[in-house]
C-alpha cells in the first residue's frame, strides 16, 4: 500500500518567532555593524577626520554667525561649549537617522536572498553614528578643559539622553527606511529633513528664546529635550532644562519608536519583492 504525503507551505511561518529571532540572529547584527564601521574607517583618513571636522566646522560657523554677529545668549556658558554640546547629540541623530533610512536599500542583495529579521539592518547601521559620537565626545572634553569646565555629577545623566537620542533616530529611521524601499524619492528627502532639523532644533540658540506660548508645541521636537539635557549635564546644571520638555520628549520618542516598529513590521514582508 502506497502512502501519500501531503506538504503544506505557510507564508511567513518563520516569522512567528520574529522577536526571538532578533536574539538568535545577534551575530548577524555584529557582522553588519562591524562591516559598516570597517567601510567607514578602514584604510581611510577622512573616515576618522570627518567625524571630527563636521561638528567642528559647524560649531565654528555657528560661533561666528550666531555668537559673534547675532550675539545670541548662551546662558552664561562659553558659546563654543554651548554649541558643541548641542552638536554632539544632533550629529548622532542626523547620522543615525540617515544611515537607518538608507540601510535597506544598501543591503538589497542580502534582503532578497535569505530570511532574517530585517529590523537588524537599520539597528546595525546606527553603530557607526555611535563611534562618531565617541570621537566627538573626546573633543568636547578637551574643549571643556580649555574653558575651565570640569565634569560634575550631572554628566552621569548623559547615557539616558543618549538613549533617548538613539530611539528618536531609530524610530524615525524605521519609518523612512520602510518608505524608501517603495518610494525611492525619500532618499532625497532625508538630507533635507536633516538640514531643516538642524535649524529648527536649539543647536545654535537657547530654548529660552522661544516664546513661552509656543514652547509646549516646540517640545514636540524630541531633540529639544535631548539637546537641552546634554547642555544641562555638560554645564553642571547651569543651562535651562525642565521636566515638561523631558516628559513630552519621552512620550514622543516612545510613540515614534512603537509606531515606527509597527509600520516597519507591516511592510517588511514586501521588502524582498519590491527592493
Amino acid at each position: 500500500m502506497q502512502k501519500e504525503f501531503e506538504f503544506t507551505i505557510e507564508a511567513g511561518r518563520a516569522e512567528r518567532h520574529y522577536w526571538m529571532d532578533l536574539w538568535r540572529y545577534r551575530e548577524l547584527f555584529y557582522i553588519l555593524a562591524w562591516r559598516d564601521i570597517a567601510v567607514q574607517y578602514k584604510q581611510t583618513i577622512m573616515g576618522v577626520l570627518w567625524a571630527v571636522i563636521r561638528p567642528l566646522l559647524t560649531m565654528i560657523i555657528f560661533v561666528v554667525v550666531f555668537g559673534k554677529i547675532a550675539k545670541l545668549p548662551s546662558e552664561g556658558v562659553p558659546y563654543p561649549v554651548f554649541v558643541f554640546a548641542a552638536m554632539l547629540p544632533w550629529t548622532f541623530f542626523a547620522t543615525a537617522f540617515a544611515n537607518a533610512g538608507n540601510s535597506l536599500i544598501g543591503n538589497s542583495n542580502l534582503i532578497s536572498k535569505v530570511y532574517f529579521p530585517r529590523l537588524i539592518i537599520p539597528a546595525a547601521s546606527i553603530i557607526v553614528a555611535a563611534v562618531d559620537f565617541l570621537i566627538s565626545f573626546a573633543i568636547l572634553l578637551v574643549l571643556m578643559l580649555c574653558y575651565s569646565y570640569y565634569p560634575s555629577w550631572q554628566m552621569l545623566t548623559l547615557p539616558f539622553f543618549l538613549m533617548l537620542d538613539f530611539f528618536a533616530a531609530f524610530g524615525a529611521g524605521l519609518f523612512i527606511a520602510s518608505l524608501n524601499v517603495k518610494y525611492r524619492d525619500f532618499k532625497f528627502i532625508i538630507p533635507f529633513v536633516v538640514q531643516l532639523g538642524l535649524y529648527i532644533s536649539p543647536v545654535a540658540f537657547s530654548t529660552t528664546l522661544v516664546p513661552e506660548k509656543f514652547q509646549l508645541f516646540y517640545y514636540l521636537n524630541p531633540m529639544v529635550a535631548v539637546i537641552d539635557g546634554f547642555r544641562w549635564a555638560i554645564s553642571g546644571g547651569q543651562t535651562a532644562f525642565n521636566f515638561t520638555e523631558l516628559a513630552v520628549s519621552v512620550i514622543v520618542v516612545i510613540l515614534l519608536s512603537v509606531f515606527g516598529a509597527i509600520y516597519f513590521r507591516k511592510t517588511e514582508k514586501t521588502f524582498a519583492d519590491v527592493i
